[in-house]
Protein backbone atom coordinates (compact mmCIF):
# COMPACT_ATOMS: atom_id res chain seq x y z
CA UNK A 1 0.00 0.00 0.00
CA UNK A 2 1.86 3.58 -1.12
CA UNK A 3 1.01 6.03 1.89
CA UNK A 4 0.97 9.40 0.83
CA UNK A 5 2.49 12.54 3.23
CA UNK A 6 3.72 16.08 3.41
CA UNK A 7 7.18 17.11 2.48
CA UNK A 8 7.81 19.89 5.18
CA UNK A 9 8.94 19.04 8.93
CA UNK A 10 6.50 16.94 11.25
CA UNK A 11 6.74 14.97 14.07
CA UNK A 12 6.16 11.48 15.51
CA UNK A 13 4.62 11.69 18.83
CA UNK A 14 3.49 7.79 20.20
CA UNK A 15 -0.92 8.27 19.12
CA UNK A 16 -1.74 6.78 22.05
CA UNK A 17 -5.26 5.85 20.78
CA UNK A 18 -6.77 4.31 24.42
CA UNK A 19 -10.11 4.21 23.46
CA UNK A 20 -9.52 3.34 19.52
CA UNK A 21 -11.87 -0.01 19.90
CA UNK A 22 -14.06 1.07 22.53
CA UNK A 23 -17.72 1.26 20.55
CA UNK A 24 -19.32 4.94 20.56
CA UNK A 25 -22.35 5.52 23.56
CA UNK A 26 -24.85 8.07 23.83
CA UNK A 27 -24.57 10.60 26.81
CA UNK A 28 -27.16 11.26 29.08
CA UNK A 29 -29.21 14.67 28.72
CA UNK A 30 -27.74 17.56 30.93
CA UNK A 31 -30.14 18.87 34.03
CA UNK A 32 -28.81 22.63 32.84
CA UNK A 33 -27.34 23.31 29.08
CA UNK A 34 -25.34 26.28 28.24
CA UNK A 35 -25.25 27.23 24.56
CA UNK A 36 -22.50 29.96 23.65
CA UNK A 37 -23.35 32.54 21.34
CA UNK A 38 -19.66 31.81 19.66
CA UNK A 39 -19.11 28.56 18.82
CA UNK A 40 -17.42 29.36 15.21
CA UNK A 41 -14.93 31.99 13.33
CA UNK A 42 -16.45 35.18 12.66
CA UNK A 43 -19.39 37.13 14.32
CA UNK A 44 -21.18 35.57 17.60
CA UNK A 45 -24.69 34.45 16.78
CA UNK A 46 -27.21 36.60 18.18
CA UNK A 47 -29.87 35.45 20.31
CA UNK A 48 -33.77 34.85 19.15
CA UNK A 49 -34.89 33.50 22.30
CA UNK A 50 -35.27 35.52 25.60
CA UNK A 51 -35.70 34.17 29.06
CA UNK A 52 -39.04 32.09 29.70
CA UNK A 53 -38.95 30.98 26.19
CA UNK A 54 -40.08 26.91 25.64
CA UNK A 55 -37.62 25.48 23.27
CA UNK A 56 -37.48 22.16 21.86
CA UNK A 57 -34.36 19.62 20.58
CA UNK A 58 -33.81 22.02 17.13
CA UNK A 59 -35.16 25.37 17.92
CA UNK A 60 -33.03 28.12 17.04
CA UNK A 61 -31.58 30.06 19.68
CA UNK A 62 -29.58 32.67 17.85
CA UNK A 63 -29.48 33.45 14.07
CA UNK A 64 -25.97 34.33 12.45
CA UNK A 65 -24.63 37.48 13.61
CA UNK A 66 -23.09 38.06 10.27
CA UNK A 67 -21.52 36.67 6.72
CA UNK A 68 -18.68 34.99 8.39
CA UNK A 69 -21.14 33.47 11.26
CA UNK A 70 -23.60 30.36 12.29
CA UNK A 71 -26.65 29.34 13.71
CA UNK A 72 -26.38 27.86 17.20
CA UNK A 73 -29.44 25.64 17.73
CA UNK A 74 -30.73 23.71 21.24
CA UNK A 75 -30.14 20.29 21.46
CA UNK A 76 -32.34 19.78 24.54
CA UNK A 77 -36.27 20.61 25.18
CA UNK A 78 -36.91 22.81 28.18
CA UNK A 79 -36.90 26.71 28.86
CA UNK A 80 -34.31 29.61 28.60
CA UNK A 81 -33.68 30.50 32.17
CA UNK A 82 -31.32 33.36 31.40
CA UNK A 83 -29.19 34.82 28.39
CA UNK A 84 -25.98 35.45 30.23
CA UNK A 85 -21.87 34.45 30.32
CA UNK A 86 -20.25 31.32 30.07
CA UNK A 87 -16.22 30.22 30.49
CA UNK A 88 -15.01 28.91 26.76
CA UNK A 89 -12.31 26.61 25.93
CA UNK A 90 -10.55 29.90 25.90
CA UNK A 91 -10.76 30.45 29.26
CA UNK A 92 -12.67 33.90 28.49
CA UNK A 93 -16.20 34.81 29.80
CA UNK A 94 -18.37 34.51 26.52
CA UNK A 95 -21.97 35.61 26.25
CA UNK A 96 -24.13 31.96 26.22
CA UNK A 97 -27.93 30.54 26.33
CA UNK A 98 -29.01 28.75 28.95
CA UNK A 99 -31.40 26.46 29.17
CA UNK A 100 -32.87 24.01 31.97
CA UNK A 101 -33.77 20.54 30.56
CA UNK A 102 -37.31 19.09 30.56
CA UNK A 103 -37.78 15.88 28.75
CA UNK A 104 -36.31 15.03 25.31
CA UNK A 105 -39.39 16.76 22.86
CA UNK A 106 -37.78 17.51 19.00
CA UNK A 107 -38.87 19.35 16.37
CA UNK A 108 -40.94 17.30 14.15
CA UNK A 109 -39.26 18.49 10.78
CA UNK A 110 -36.14 16.29 12.04
CA UNK A 111 -36.30 12.93 10.61
CA UNK A 112 -34.82 10.89 13.59
CA UNK A 113 -35.04 7.18 11.58
CA UNK A 114 -32.05 5.47 10.57
CA UNK A 115 -32.99 5.16 6.97
CA UNK A 116 -29.84 5.67 4.70
CA UNK A 117 -31.02 8.78 2.28
CA UNK A 118 -28.92 8.62 -0.84
CA UNK A 119 -28.36 11.46 -3.51
CA UNK A 120 -29.83 9.40 -5.81
CA UNK A 121 -33.13 9.37 -4.38
CA UNK A 122 -33.04 12.77 -4.46
CA UNK A 123 -32.62 14.18 -7.48
CA UNK A 124 -34.34 17.56 -6.48
CA UNK A 125 -31.35 18.23 -4.77
CA UNK A 126 -29.31 21.43 -6.36
CA UNK A 127 -26.10 22.82 -4.91
CA UNK A 128 -27.92 25.93 -3.72
CA UNK A 129 -30.49 24.05 -2.00
CA UNK A 130 -27.93 21.93 -0.27
CA UNK A 131 -25.69 25.28 0.37
CA UNK A 132 -28.72 26.91 2.11
CA UNK A 133 -29.72 23.31 4.25
CA UNK A 134 -25.73 23.16 5.71
CA UNK A 135 -26.15 27.07 6.15
CA UNK A 136 -29.58 27.02 8.05
CA UNK A 137 -28.20 23.84 9.83
CA UNK A 138 -25.17 25.64 11.36
CA UNK A 139 -22.52 23.23 10.22
CA UNK A 140 -19.13 24.43 10.79
CA UNK A 141 -15.80 22.42 10.32
CA UNK A 142 -15.45 19.96 13.07
CA UNK A 143 -11.87 19.36 13.49
CA UNK A 144 -10.18 22.49 13.72
CA UNK A 145 -11.24 26.13 13.84
CA UNK A 146 -14.82 25.70 13.30
CA UNK A 147 -15.40 28.02 9.81
CA UNK A 148 -18.51 27.93 8.91
CA UNK A 149 -19.18 25.12 6.14
CA UNK A 150 -21.32 27.23 4.25
CA UNK A 151 -18.92 29.46 3.03
CA UNK A 152 -16.27 26.89 1.45
CA UNK A 153 -19.20 25.64 -0.55
CA UNK A 154 -19.27 28.71 -2.10
CA UNK A 155 -15.95 29.77 -3.83
CA UNK A 156 -14.68 33.34 -4.20
CA UNK A 157 -14.63 34.95 -7.46
CA UNK A 158 -11.90 33.21 -9.29
CA UNK A 159 -10.87 30.32 -7.54
CA UNK A 160 -12.36 27.15 -8.89
CA UNK A 161 -12.66 23.26 -6.76
CA UNK A 162 -11.56 20.44 -8.28
CA UNK A 163 -11.81 18.03 -5.50
CA UNK A 164 -13.50 17.44 -2.30
CA UNK A 165 -11.02 15.94 1.05
CA UNK A 166 -12.15 14.66 4.02
CA UNK A 167 -10.16 14.59 6.64
CA UNK A 168 -9.82 11.45 8.41
CA UNK A 169 -6.61 11.83 9.72
CA UNK A 170 -7.04 12.30 13.61
CA UNK A 171 -3.09 12.72 13.76
CA UNK A 172 -3.44 14.32 17.20
CA UNK A 173 -2.38 12.03 19.81
CA UNK A 174 -5.37 9.98 22.32
CA UNK A 175 -8.27 11.88 20.27
CA UNK A 176 -10.36 8.51 18.03
CA UNK A 177 -13.84 10.18 18.03
CA UNK A 178 -13.63 10.59 13.88
CA UNK A 179 -11.88 6.87 14.00
CA UNK A 180 -14.81 5.81 15.65
CA UNK A 181 -17.72 7.87 13.51
CA UNK A 182 -16.09 6.11 10.28
CA UNK A 183 -16.27 2.74 11.50
CA UNK A 184 -19.91 3.67 12.77
CA UNK A 185 -21.26 5.63 10.37
CA UNK A 186 -19.33 4.91 7.50
CA UNK A 187 -22.06 5.05 4.58
CA UNK A 188 -23.65 8.93 5.96
CA UNK A 189 -20.00 10.03 5.70
CA UNK A 190 -19.92 8.68 2.26
CA UNK A 191 -23.38 10.71 1.50
CA UNK A 192 -22.20 13.29 3.01
CA UNK A 193 -19.14 13.65 0.70
CA UNK A 194 -21.19 13.21 -2.30
CA UNK A 195 -23.18 16.26 -1.12
CA UNK A 196 -20.81 18.73 -0.82
CA UNK A 197 -18.86 17.82 -4.05
CA UNK A 198 -22.32 18.24 -5.96
CA UNK A 199 -22.53 21.65 -3.81
CA UNK A 200 -19.27 22.85 -5.25
CA UNK A 201 -19.95 20.76 -8.77
CA UNK A 202 -16.95 18.78 -9.05
CA UNK A 203 -16.25 14.98 -9.71
CA UNK A 204 -13.35 14.06 -7.66
CA UNK A 205 -13.58 13.19 -3.41
CA UNK A 206 -10.91 12.17 -1.53
CA UNK A 207 -11.31 10.51 2.27
CA UNK A 208 -7.67 10.53 3.64
CA UNK A 209 -6.99 8.01 6.73
CA UNK A 210 -3.55 7.67 8.45
CA UNK A 211 -2.14 4.36 7.88
CA UNK A 212 -3.08 3.64 11.97
CA UNK A 213 -6.63 3.26 10.91
CA UNK A 214 -6.65 -0.19 8.85
CA UNK A 215 -10.00 -1.38 9.32
CA UNK A 216 -11.74 2.22 8.98
CA UNK A 217 -9.56 2.34 5.31
CA UNK A 218 -10.63 -0.81 4.42
CA UNK A 219 -14.38 0.32 5.56
CA UNK A 220 -13.93 2.84 3.59
CA UNK A 221 -12.69 1.43 0.47
CA UNK A 222 -15.45 -1.10 0.70
CA UNK A 223 -18.20 1.88 0.85
CA UNK A 224 -16.88 3.76 -1.97
CA UNK A 225 -16.40 0.81 -4.32
CA UNK A 226 -18.48 1.54 -7.31
CA UNK A 227 -18.58 5.49 -6.37
CA UNK A 228 -17.56 7.27 -9.62
CA UNK A 229 -15.04 9.45 -8.31
CA UNK A 230 -14.68 8.67 -5.15
CA UNK A 231 -11.15 7.47 -3.97
CA UNK A 232 -9.56 6.49 -0.27
CA UNK A 233 -5.89 8.10 0.15
CA UNK A 234 -3.88 6.01 2.87
CA UNK A 235 -1.33 8.42 4.50
CA UNK A 236 1.51 7.58 6.77
CA UNK A 237 1.65 8.51 10.28
CA UNK A 238 3.16 12.29 10.60
CA UNK A 239 2.09 14.44 12.85
CA UNK A 240 0.22 17.57 11.66
CA UNK A 241 -1.06 15.44 8.81
CA UNK A 242 -4.79 16.67 9.87
CA UNK A 243 -3.51 20.61 8.58
CA UNK A 244 -5.29 21.74 6.04
CA UNK A 245 -2.24 22.62 3.79
CA UNK A 246 -0.26 19.58 5.00
CA UNK A 247 -3.61 17.28 3.58
CA UNK A 248 -3.95 18.75 0.96
CA UNK A 249 -0.20 18.45 -0.39
CA UNK A 250 -0.25 14.71 0.87
CA UNK A 251 -3.25 14.43 -1.51
CA UNK A 252 -3.01 16.16 -4.24
CA UNK A 253 0.79 16.89 -4.31
CA UNK A 254 0.24 20.72 -4.62
CA UNK A 255 1.61 23.04 -1.69
CA UNK A 256 -0.96 25.58 -0.44
CA UNK A 257 1.01 29.01 -0.26
CA UNK A 258 1.17 31.33 2.50
CA UNK A 259 -1.60 33.48 3.90
CA UNK A 260 -3.74 34.74 2.44
CA UNK A 261 -4.00 31.57 0.42
CA UNK A 262 -6.28 28.93 1.47
CA UNK A 263 -6.71 25.46 -0.08
CA UNK A 264 -9.41 26.42 -2.38
CA UNK A 265 -6.68 28.40 -4.10
CA UNK A 266 -5.22 25.37 -5.33
CA UNK A 267 -8.38 23.65 -6.22
CA UNK A 268 -9.08 21.96 -2.80
CA UNK A 269 -12.05 21.78 -0.98
CA UNK A 270 -11.44 20.38 3.00
CA UNK A 271 -13.68 19.30 5.02
CA UNK A 272 -13.58 17.31 8.42
CA UNK A 273 -15.04 13.57 8.19
CA UNK A 274 -17.60 14.87 10.98
CA UNK A 275 -18.38 17.80 9.18
CA UNK A 276 -19.70 15.63 6.37
CA UNK A 277 -21.68 13.37 8.69
CA UNK A 278 -23.06 17.12 9.82
CA UNK A 279 -24.06 17.56 6.53
CA UNK A 280 -25.80 14.26 5.55
CA UNK A 281 -27.67 14.86 8.83
CA UNK A 282 -28.49 18.69 7.09
CA UNK A 283 -29.27 17.97 4.13
CA UNK A 284 -31.27 14.57 4.30
CA UNK A 285 -32.56 14.34 7.63
CA UNK A 286 -33.45 18.29 8.29
CA UNK A 287 -31.26 18.17 11.80
CA UNK A 288 -29.39 21.10 12.93
CA UNK A 289 -26.18 20.48 14.23
CA UNK A 290 -26.56 19.97 18.02
CA UNK A 291 -24.42 16.78 19.04
CA UNK A 292 -21.43 15.47 18.02
CA UNK A 293 -18.55 12.76 18.85
CA UNK A 294 -16.54 13.27 21.27
CA UNK A 295 -13.50 11.33 23.22
CA UNK A 296 -12.62 11.24 26.71
CA UNK A 297 -9.42 9.79 27.60
CA UNK A 298 -6.19 9.06 29.22
CA UNK A 299 -4.05 7.43 30.93
CA UNK A 300 -5.50 7.66 34.38
CA UNK A 301 -9.38 8.08 33.44
CA UNK A 302 -11.03 5.12 35.02
CA UNK A 303 -13.46 4.46 32.27
CA UNK A 304 -12.33 6.52 29.01
CA UNK A 305 -14.34 6.25 26.04
CA UNK A 306 -16.12 7.31 23.10
CA UNK A 307 -19.40 9.34 23.47
CA UNK A 308 -22.32 11.06 21.21
CA UNK A 309 -22.61 14.18 23.17
CA UNK A 310 -25.90 16.73 23.01
CA UNK A 311 -24.44 20.24 23.05
CA UNK A 312 -24.73 22.55 26.03
CA UNK A 313 -23.09 19.44 28.43
CA UNK A 314 -20.74 20.58 30.48
CA UNK A 315 -17.14 19.10 30.81
CA UNK A 316 -18.03 17.74 34.34
CA UNK A 317 -21.03 15.92 33.32
CA UNK A 318 -19.44 13.97 30.55
CA UNK A 319 -16.23 13.37 33.12
CA UNK A 320 -18.67 12.00 35.38
CA UNK A 321 -19.79 9.10 32.88
CA UNK A 322 -16.04 7.91 33.22
CA UNK A 323 -15.58 7.48 37.01
CA UNK A 324 -14.86 11.65 37.34
CA UNK A 325 -11.40 12.95 37.49
CA UNK A 326 -8.51 10.99 38.32
CA UNK A 327 -7.24 11.10 42.36
CA UNK A 328 -4.56 13.52 41.38
CA UNK A 329 -3.76 16.84 40.22
CA UNK A 330 -5.21 17.22 36.93
CA UNK A 331 -4.89 19.07 33.90
CA UNK A 332 -8.13 18.92 31.61
CA UNK A 333 -7.41 19.71 27.95
CA UNK A 334 -10.41 20.56 25.19
CA UNK A 335 -8.84 18.56 22.37
CA UNK A 336 -6.24 16.66 22.27
CA UNK A 337 -2.61 17.41 24.22
CA UNK A 338 -0.66 19.03 21.09
CA UNK A 339 -3.37 21.43 20.09
CA UNK A 340 -5.91 21.43 22.98
CA UNK A 341 -6.45 24.34 25.84
CA UNK A 342 -6.39 23.51 29.33
CA UNK A 343 -9.95 24.23 30.59
CA UNK A 344 -10.17 26.65 33.36
CA UNK A 345 -13.65 25.39 34.56
CA UNK A 346 -15.14 22.05 34.48
CA UNK A 347 -18.39 24.13 34.04
CA UNK A 348 -17.66 24.61 30.27
CA UNK A 349 -19.78 23.17 27.44
CA UNK A 350 -19.42 20.73 24.62
CA UNK A 351 -19.63 22.59 22.26
CA UNK A 352 -19.23 22.27 17.77
CA UNK A 353 -15.68 22.41 17.77
CA UNK A 354 -15.17 19.86 20.74
CA UNK A 355 -14.00 16.82 20.04
CA UNK A 356 -12.08 15.72 23.23
CA UNK A 357 -11.62 16.02 26.65
CA UNK A 358 -7.82 15.15 27.57
CA UNK A 359 -6.97 14.33 31.28
CA UNK A 360 -3.10 14.36 31.92
CA UNK A 361 -1.79 13.72 35.51
CA UNK A 362 0.11 16.46 36.75
CA UNK A 363 2.97 14.57 36.01
CA UNK A 364 2.29 14.15 32.62
CA UNK A 365 1.31 17.88 32.20
CA UNK A 366 4.54 19.44 34.20
CA UNK A 367 6.36 21.30 31.84
CA UNK A 368 10.31 21.32 32.25
CA UNK A 369 12.39 24.09 33.02
CA UNK A 370 13.42 25.76 30.14
CA UNK A 371 17.18 26.85 29.13
CA UNK A 372 18.85 28.84 26.70
CA UNK A 373 18.62 28.03 23.11
CA UNK A 374 21.64 25.80 21.66
CA UNK A 375 20.71 26.81 18.09
CA UNK A 376 20.27 22.86 16.93
CA UNK A 377 17.23 23.71 14.84
CA UNK A 378 15.49 21.11 15.45
CA UNK A 379 12.68 23.46 15.77
CA UNK A 380 13.17 24.52 12.07
CA UNK A 381 13.41 21.24 10.95
CA UNK A 382 10.17 19.95 12.38
CA UNK A 383 8.25 23.33 11.36
CA UNK A 384 5.46 21.74 8.69
CA UNK A 385 5.20 25.04 7.40
CA UNK A 386 9.01 25.71 6.81
CA UNK A 387 8.99 28.89 9.41
CA UNK A 388 11.96 29.42 11.57
CA UNK A 389 10.11 29.06 14.77
CA UNK A 390 13.01 29.79 17.55
CA UNK A 391 13.31 32.93 15.59
CA UNK A 392 9.48 34.03 16.06
CA UNK A 393 9.44 33.17 19.70
CA UNK A 394 12.08 35.73 20.32
CA UNK A 395 10.59 38.25 17.90
CA UNK A 396 7.56 37.78 19.66
CA UNK A 397 9.39 38.04 23.26
CA UNK A 398 11.28 41.12 22.31
CA UNK A 399 8.20 42.87 21.05
CA UNK A 400 9.14 43.06 17.61
CA UNK A 401 6.12 42.79 15.99
CA UNK A 402 7.26 44.21 12.80
CA UNK A 403 9.96 41.84 11.95
CA UNK A 404 7.79 38.93 13.05
CA UNK A 405 5.28 39.95 10.66
CA UNK A 406 7.92 40.13 7.60
CA UNK A 407 9.00 36.53 8.88
CA UNK A 408 5.52 35.35 7.89
CA UNK A 409 4.01 34.42 11.97
CA UNK A 410 0.79 34.64 10.90
CA UNK A 411 1.56 31.38 8.81
CA UNK A 412 2.31 29.73 11.96
CA UNK A 413 -1.10 26.72 12.04
CA UNK A 414 -0.01 26.38 16.25
CA UNK A 415 0.77 22.86 15.69
CA UNK A 416 3.14 22.81 18.66
CA UNK A 417 5.72 20.47 16.66
CA UNK A 418 8.43 23.12 17.40
CA UNK A 419 7.73 23.30 21.02
CA UNK A 420 7.34 19.26 21.23
CA UNK A 421 11.34 18.79 20.10
CA UNK A 422 13.42 21.54 21.77
CA UNK A 423 15.95 19.56 23.56
CA UNK A 424 15.81 23.02 25.87
CA UNK A 425 12.05 23.22 26.86
CA UNK A 426 11.77 26.48 25.66
CA UNK A 427 8.33 27.68 25.43
CA UNK A 428 8.36 28.61 21.72
CA UNK A 429 4.51 27.86 21.28
CA UNK A 430 3.23 30.06 23.99
CA UNK A 431 5.63 32.89 22.56
CA UNK A 432 4.70 32.42 19.17
CA UNK A 433 0.92 32.18 19.52
CA UNK A 434 1.09 36.09 21.37
CA UNK A 435 2.92 37.07 18.71
CA UNK A 436 0.68 35.94 16.04
CA UNK A 437 -2.19 36.96 17.87
CA UNK A 438 -1.21 40.58 18.44
CA UNK A 439 0.31 41.21 14.28
CA UNK A 440 -3.06 39.61 12.98
CA UNK A 441 -4.33 42.85 15.27
CA UNK A 442 -2.21 44.87 13.54
CA UNK A 443 -2.59 43.90 10.28
CA UNK A 444 -6.17 44.30 10.54
CA UNK A 445 -6.08 47.80 11.67
CA UNK A 446 -3.61 48.60 9.08
CA UNK A 447 -6.53 47.44 6.71
CA UNK A 448 -9.10 49.56 8.92
CA UNK A 449 -7.31 52.22 8.53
Amino acid sequence: MKLHTFSKGGIHPCDSKLTADIATQEAPLPKKAWFPLSQHIGAPAKPVVKKGDRVMVGTLLAEAGGFVSAPVHSSVSGVVSKVDVVTDASGYRKPAIIIDVEGDEWLPAIDRSSTLETLDQHPELTPETIVKRVKDAGVTGMGGAGFPTFIKLTPPPGAKAECVILNGVECEPYITSDYRLMLEHADEIVVGLELLMKAVNVEKGFIAIEANKPEAIALMEQKVSGHKGLKVVPLAMRYPQGGEKQLVEAVTGRQVPMPPAIPINVGAVVQNVATSFAVYEAVMKHKPLFERYVTVTGKRVEKPGNFVVRMGTSAADILDLCGGLPACDNKVLSGGPMMGKALVSLETPVVKGTNCLTVLSDDEARREKPSPCIRCAKCVAACPMGLEPYLLATLSSLHNWERAENEDIFACIECGSCQYTCPSHRPLLDNIRTGKATVIGIMKSRKKG
